[in-house]
C-alpha cells in the first residue's frame, strides 16, 4: 500500500469518526429534548389518562392540580381528544373557532361574552358528547369564542354544574351520580 492511499484511508476513518460523533450527539440530543418535552408536559398536564373509578351508581374521577394550580385533563368532545382547563368562572364549555371548526360544530345566536381582557363575540351551540376519564355527559351548551388561542377547551358550568365536586389539597374529585 502506498504513503498516499493509508494517508487516503485514515483521512476517511477520520471522518467517519466524526460523523459518528456528530451523530451520538445529535441522537443525544434528539432524546434528551423529546425526555423534556414529555416531562414538561406532565407538569402542565398531569392528568392525561384521568384516574376514574365507577361502582355501578357513581362514576368518579380524580384530578390532581399542575404546577401552576390549575386542573388540566384530557378529554373528549364529540368523540375526539381535547385538552381541557377547568373554569368555574366559564358559564359555558368554551371552544376556539378553530377547533369548533374541526368538530363540525354550528354556530349558534350570537352572544358577547365577558372575558379577562373584556367582553368579546361568541357563538352559542352544543356538544353532543363530553367526556372526562368515565364521566359523559350529553347535549353540553357551549360557546365558540372567537379570538380563543389554541386547542385548549374551557371546562366550564354548563359541564362542571351536573357533577359533585370536591377539592382536597391538590386533588379535585368530581363524581357523577346516576
Amino acid at each position: 500500500m502506498s504513503k498516499i492511499d493509508a494517508d487516503s484511508e485514515h483521512s476517511g476513518q477520520k471522518r467517519l469518526g466524526k460523523g459518528m460523533i456528530i451523530g451520538a450527539w445529535v441522537s443525544l440530543l434528539v432524546m434528551l429534548t423529546l425526555f423534556f418535552s414529555a416531562y414538561l408536559e406532565r407538569q402542565n398536564n398531569p392528568n392525561s389518562n384521568p384516574e376514574t373509578s365507577t361502582n355501578g351508581v357513581v362514576k368518579e374521577v380524580v384530578l390532581k392540580r399542575n404546577r401552576a394550580g390549575h386542573y388540566v385533563a384530557t378529554g373528549s368532545i364529540n368523540g375526539r381528544k381535547v385538552i381541557f382547563l377547568l373554569d368555574t368562572g366559564a358559564t359555558h364549555v368554551v371552544v376556539s373557532d378553530d377547533l369548533a371548526s374541526s368538530l363540525g360544530l354550528r354556530r349558534g345566536r350570537r352572544i358577547s361574552s365577558q372575558t379577562a381582557n373584556g367582553v368579546v363575540s361568541a357563538w352559542e351551540t352544543s356538544l353532543s358528547e363530553v367526556g372526562l376519564g368515565d364521566i359523559r355527559l350529553s347535549n353540553v351548551r357551549a360557546s365558540i369564542l372567537s379570538g380563543l388561542d389554541g386547542d385548549e377547551v374551557l371546562l366550564g358550568m354548563s359541564f362542571l354544574q351536573q357533577l359533585e365536586m370536591v377539592q382536597r389539597g391538590k386533588h379535585l374529585l368530581l363524581r357523577q351520580h346516576r
